[in-house]
């Protein structure tokens, strides 16, 4: 019934969405067969592996190409995914083939080998020395990417907000469980900094949520596409939050804090302290969604990456 979705796959569909997530592990088959028939698809493999809630798989096409059919469950995060990818038309990104507004499904570029640029462990990579190369690599591929939306055709979604989600961080990240966990200093720079970033430095630009470097791989195309995006509407400097983060995680300390964010902000070509504020609230972000579910040796990780972001 799941079309050999990996079970780490289909145990996360199940336990983060719930009955959403069984009716749509359900109605997969049905909308895999749909697409198939619609866009002249042949599956010719297993779905990919290294996801979380989407069914990946390798096709051919009428004409004898290969694309990727790729079909998530909807959640807020990748509302923008499809109308990222079309503004981006193929320049840095994994080629949007075609769309389908009814199931979000996207027909896109296989990019092959498809390695990806840093693999994502538990722990991650990115904050090693070995990988500063990569990482600017990475920033010089984001800076490409980052463009105003234009001429966006009516079937695809609007883009999400990056002012959303600071105006929600005012409820997320000062409950009663936040503040009582974290010292009185640090939710007090917190508020300063959301109150900060509510006001966007510059236009608004297409950006990314989810900057880890294992969403950037290896391709025939170019040497580096990006896939999977997290596409929103907001400032330059959101999209060094998360990548800073990423770095600083890897080994938190202050003498790293400050090494990766000066690089990845002038890799990046926006403001250090800017790119230090999105990093410091996407942590404190992430304190919050550990304590609620109840992870708590990640929760103290991620107050140390706070820590020396300070």
């Amino acid at each position: 019934m799941t079309l050999g979705l990996p079970p780490v796959v289909v145990d996360t569909i199940r336990t983060i969405f719930e009955e959403r997530g069984d009716r749509w592990l359900a109605d997969l088959p049905a909308v895999v067969d749909r697409q198939c028939r619609v866009w002249d698809l042949e599956l010719i493999g297993r779905p990919f592996a290294g996801g979380t809630h989407s069914f990946v798989a390798p096709v051919r096409r009428g004409d004898g190409s290969v694309a990727v059919l790729k079909i998530a469950v909807p959640d807020e995060e990748n509302a923008g995914e499809a109308t990222g990818m079309y503004c981006y038309s193929g320049d840095g990104a994994a080629r949007l083939y075609d769309f389908d507004s009814a199931s979000g499904a996207l027909l896109l570029e296989w990019a092959r080998p498809g390695t990806p640029l840093i693999a994502q462990p538990r722990i991650p990579l990115e904050g090693r020395p070995e990988n500063a190369g990569k990482i600017q690599i990475a920033c010089a591929l984001y800076r490409r990417l980052r463009r105003p939306p234009t001429d966006i055709p009516a079937r695809y979604p609007a883009l999400p907000l990056v002012a959303d989600i600071v105006s929600d961080w005012e409820q997320q990240l000062f409950t009663p469980e936040m503040t009582s966990y974290l010292p009185d200093a640090v939710t007090a720079r917190a508020r300063d900094l959301r109150r900060w970033l509510t006001v966007p430095d510059g236009p608004l630009l297409i950006v990314n949520r989810d900057t880890h470097l294992g969403n950037i791989v290896a391709a025939e195309r170019e040497p580096w596409l990006l896939i999977d995006p997290k596409a929103f509407l907001g400032e330059a400097a959101f999209d060094a939050g998360f990548l800073i983060l990423k770095q600083v995680e890897t080994e938190p300390g202050p003498a790293l804090a400050r090494r990766v964010l000066a690089a990845t902000a002038d890799g990046l070509e926006v403001d250090r302290e800017r790119a230090r504020a999105w990093a410091y609230l996407r942590a404190m972000e992430e304190i919050a969604w550990s304590l609620e579910d109840e992870r708590p040796e990640d929760a103290a990780r991620y107050c140390e990456v706070v820590a020396a972001l300070s």
